[in-house]
């Protein structure tokens, strides 16, 4: 076994009722503490903007394609694809589906309450697993080719609004040259927990839109491109630019909804600052704690040193002293940061204002590989600040230190 290492166990199976003993353990746990907090930070921020990005996708996909115009509003003008452009972006690899869809603005009267609403529309291949989900009542709309189905799918917001259940008629205002009225039966009722998209959209059958419009059966407002890895959306997004006519344009959420995507940027500033003040603080509590042991051995030091051994010898002996200090509290703080997250994950002890936060519980994502770089550089960096302050160990004199009590 290397020396420095055998005596350094030697030191910690010597260290019991010692004045160090107490200080040893309030820096395992303050490492631990540290380690703990920032596993969460980590979790949390990770969690969120998993969420809310899941969020939004589960209304318009990952990558929306849609008529290049300067129209602002909901309602799109229409883009006509006899399946030729959904082929291509089904082929584009990443791609885990594409749906057309259509979107007509309305007045929904019921109870003698108005409210207004987008209805959106979708075909058969619409991929819903976001809606199936969400939804607290009911089902899905049943949507084929055959038929037009007067079935929708409304929020708990709009539903406690109009005092709404499922089963419930009620009817659609379109406001167009002539106005439309339409009949649908409520049947499902969601809650994303996004109020911004729940106060507005019912989930409808898009061949009703069609009618009303005027459209064929190769006519969408748009199309929602739902992806494998939200990480490859930059790049499939640069592809599927290349493959659509120059009247189309193709957008990603962050370019939809910077605003909601620069909030979740600054979740990631939160967390660089918390795990560089976590590391810090760590840092500062292993230095003290390892001024504190050179002081109580002081007296070793001076015979390890008159018996030959070598500054830089001894100086290792109480670095490796130091790190496995570290690594305790590390170990703890992991086990106490990982077990958390893991309860709140399946339990979601500690819930959200969706008003304020678009969710309903705090969510947390579980980044092994993540955790295992923050534990490395946490060790690297504490370990870098050692040395230092075990420099101290080069002034002492061999004579002084046998003699210190």
């Amino acid at each position: 076994m290397n020396f420095e290492i055998f005596i350094s166990k030697k030191l910690f199976r010597s260290d019991s009722g010692g004045f160090s003993t107490p200080v040893i353990r309030l820096a395992m746990l303050s490492i631990a503490l540290g380690v703990a907090t920032m596993i969460l930070s980590i979790a949390v921020a990770q969690g969120f903007q998993k969420a809310v990005k899941a969020k939004v996708a589960g209304f318009e996909g990952h990558i929306r394609i849609s008529n290049f115009d300067y129209n602002n509003s909901y309602e799109l003008s229409p883009i006509t694809d006899d399946g030729s452009l959904q082929n291509k972006i089904r082929r584009i690899q990443g791609v885990k589906s594409i749906s057309g869809f259509a979107i007509k603005g309305g007045i929904i009267k019921a109870n003698e309450t108005i409210e207004g609403i987008m209805l959106k529309g979708v075909g058969e291949n619409y991929n819903h697993g976001f809606f199936d989900e969400c939804i607290t009542e009911g089902h899905f709309p049943a949507i084929n080719d055959s038929t037009r189905s007067k079935e929708v799918l409304i929020s708990s917001t709009l539903a406690s609004r109009l005092s709404l259940k499922t089963g419930d008629k009620f009817l659609i205002y379109f406001v167009q040259d002539p106005p439309r009225i339409r009949k649908f039966t409520v049947c499902g009722i969601y809650n994303s927990g996004f109020s911004e998209f729940d106060s507005k959209f019912i989930i409808g059958d898009i061949k009703q839109i069609r009618r009303l419009n005027k459209w064929d059966d190769e006519q969408y407002s748009g199309f929602e491109v739902m992806l494998d890895n939200f990480n490859d959306i930059d790049k499939i997004n640069r592809q599927i630019y290349n493959e659509i006519d120059y009247n189309i344009k193709s957008e990603t959420l962050m370019q939809r909804y910077p605003m909601i995507m620069d909030w979740l940027g600054l979740l990631d500033t939160n967390v660089y600052f918390i795990i560089g003040l976590m590391i810090l603080i760590s840092g500062i509590t292993i230095i003290s704690t390892l001024l504190i042991l050179i002081l109580e051995k002081t007296n070793f030091i001076g015979i390890l040193k008159a018996m030959g051994t070598t500054t830089a010898s001894i100086r290792r002996i109480f670095i490796y002293r130091s790190a496995g200090l570290i690594l305790k509290g590390l170990a703890a703080g992991n086990i106490i940061g990982l077990g958390l997250a893991f309860l709140q994950d399946k339990f979601h002890i500690i819930p959200l204002d969706p008003e304020s936060y678009y969710m309903n519980t705090v969510p947390v994502a579980i980044n092994i590989p993540l955790i295992v770089v923050l534990n490395a550089v946490t060790l690297v960096v504490t370990l870098i600040m050692l040395l230092w302050p075990s420099g101290i160990i080069s002034k002492i004199s061999p004579v002084k230190a046998i003699r210190f009590e």
